[in-house]
């Protein structure tokens, strides 16, 4: 099953979703909205998907926590692998395969995409520090550890929850997995997403980042 992370984006969701109905044709679809005004969840919907939405955004943390609670709801069963993703992916979501293989070869616990080539972006600033604070936490040396796209059994994503608030989800999942002893393992994959470019809208986006990457770090320090 498939969880996809979605916030205005109409104009992908649906190559998104194509592309993983494509790859993995018996996979569950699921699309966690963060209150998206532009369709998105009225064109999850109509692809296929299950879509869990709220009235007001709570930011990408609790959605994907609240769509992960439905999705494990329904079937009490802990080995079945879980692929969480990011709605910007469009056909390249249709790549994510080798993290599933990884989980189901038990190579890891927790498979992480690094993306293969990098598109637009900042300065680093939110990665570095990601990155930094998952390593001084106790946690792996990782290149992309704000990488949206992860693979897990659905044992390790039920003892992962709740997420942590906002964009400090990933940086907490990377330190949380190792601390539980589970095995954390980057995949390069070739993936292209809509990358936040050094504007002022991006910038302020990676602003967000750094707060919530301090406050995973505050909050799992001691």
């Amino acid at each position: 099953m498939a969880i996809v992370a979605a916030r205005n984006e109409a104009e992908r969701i649906a190559e998104t979703l194509g592309a993983l109905r494509g790859a993995f044709p018996e996979a569950a679809l699921w699309v966690a909205d963060d209150a998206s005004s532009d369709g998105t969840a009225q064109l999850a919907t109509r692809c296929g998907a299950q879509v869990v939405s709220r009235e007001r955004s709570r930011g990408k943390g609790a959605n994907v926590t609240a769509a992960a609670e439905a999705v494990l709801s329904e079937d009490r069963g802990d080995s079945r692998t879980v692929l969480l993703c990011d709605a910007d992916l469009a056909a390249s979501a249709a790549r994510l395969g080798p993290l599933i293989e990884a989980v189901e070869r038990d190579e890891c616990d927790l498979a992480i995409a690094a993306f293969a080539r990098r598109v637009g972006g900042g300065l680093g600033i939110a990665v570095g520090f990601s990155r930094w604070a998952v390593e001084r936490l106790g946690g792996p040396r990782l290149d992309a550890p704000l990488s949206g796209q992860r693979a897990m059994r659905a044992g390790v994503l039920r003892e992962l929850l709740p997420l942590a608030d906002g964009f400090g989800l990933e940086t907490a999942m990377d330190v949380d997995a190792a601390r539980g002893g589970y095995r954390v393992r980057e995949i390069e994959l070739d993936l292209e997403h809509r990358a936040t470019g050094r504007t002022p809208g991006g910038f302020l986006h990676r602003g967000r980042q750094l707060r919530d990457i301090l406050r995973v770090y505050l909050s799992r320090r001691t």
